[in-house]
């Protein structure tokens, strides 16, 4: 008879790098007790013990807002920045200009983005920055008592009884239609798809948009809310199951045709699609008409909608030195008087 493996404790195993779980942790959350966010705070970490990514190796970026305070919740080790309300992008779009060798991720909430932030985060979508951009929506501003945000969906009850009278804004479908190659659903309570996809994103070589229903515990989860943690497991259909393998792993995949596809990363990687439904997530045009069938039907689908492989990362659009800018001396970086002059006599 044969003795089964000893189950493995990733809050004592050392990964490839030699950290344990418990050292991508960050401080205790100061958050209400069931919130949404510190489920996601829990799969970020989760993500990056499995992905050997040292913290120091990581830039933190966030706005203003309850979502915008979680960064302080994981990696303690990691560069962060906790940017004015609506204007990480552009501190996010700095920091990866001058060092293209760390992983970015960005924290934002539904008012952080939807709202005073939407022209920075249409900026940051076309451009094509690097990093994956996590939006934890909770359909309400938690900071200040709970008022409709712009992703509150129409006919939407708050706590007290006001229902939303206009359209919502899907973060998802703008991504889309702004062109970014890497655009994603899930539900913060979902663990088995939020981590791989979290995984995948951070794999990325551009902009990767990952929309995370978050339900706020204290005014958005109750009865008349989209989303509640009710609402949420009445009405969740996800596309397909996911998977998500690393370079280093070796790729041994059994499947019948036409029930999995595979998707190649830039990085080596590979994200496994299970098909529940027929859709093909290479198929940006078959994305939006999902997205826009779902709105009129009233489903909540999760899952990943959209990606492009081929994708080309703001770095190598603009030229960037493949050093990172940070570790260039000076004398490489100001330019000499003769190349000053060249300039300004073109510009004549």
């Amino acid at each position: 008879m044969s003795v089964p493996e000893a189950r493995v404790n990733p809050m004592t195993t050392p990964n490839k790098v030699g950290l344990t779980k418990k050292d991508y942790g960050g401080s205790p959350s100061t958050l209400c007790t069931g919130c949404g966010h510190d489920s996601i705070t829990l799969h970020i970490i989760s993500a990056f013990y499995e992905l050997n990514i040292p913290p120091h190796k990581v830039a933190k970026l966030s706005g203003i807002g309850c979502s915008s305070k979680t960064p302080a919740y994981f990696l303690s080790g990691a560069h962060g920045f906790n940017a004015v309300h609506g204007r990480m992008p552009s501190v996010a779009t700095g920091a990866a200009v001058a060092n293209r060798s760390m992983v970015n991720i960005a924290v934002s909430g539904d008012g952080d983005s939807a709202s005073i932030g939407m022209g920075q985060f249409v900026h940051i979508v076309r451009r094509n920055i690097p990093l994956l951009y996590i939006i934890e929506n909770n359909g309400v501003y938690g900071l200040t008592k709970g008022q409709f945000s712009a992703t509150s969906d129409l006919g939407s009850v708050q706590k007290k009884g006001d229902s939303n009278h206009f359209n919502p804004i899907d973060l998802c479908m703008l991504a889309l239609d702004l062109g970014c190659d890497f655009v994603g659903r899930s539900f913060s309570g979902d663990a088995k798809q939020m981590v791989p996809l979290i995984e995948s994103g951070l794999s990325h070589r551009g902009t990767a948009v990952l929309d995370v229903i978050s339900p706020c515990i204290t005014f958005n989860n109750h009865e008349g809310s989209t989303k509640s943690y009710k609402f949420v497991k009445d009405n969740d259909q996800a596309i397909h199951e996911i998977g998500f393998v690393p370079s280093y792993t070796p790729i041994d995949v059994d499947y019948d045709p036409g029930t999995t596809t595979v998707v190649a990363l830039p990085d080596g990687a590979h994200i496994t699609l299970k098909k529940i439904k027929d859709h093909d997530p290479t198929n940006r045009k078959a994305a939006l008409d999902l997205l826009h069938a779902a709105r009129e039907s009233g489903h909540f689908l999760t899952g990943l909608f959209y990606v492009n492989p081929d994708t080309v990362p703001f770095h190598e659009v603009i030229k960037i030195a493949e050093t990172p800018l940070v570790e260039l001396s000076i004398d490489k970086i100001r330019p000499s008087n003769a190349s000053l002059n060249e300039v300004m006599e073109s510009l004549k």
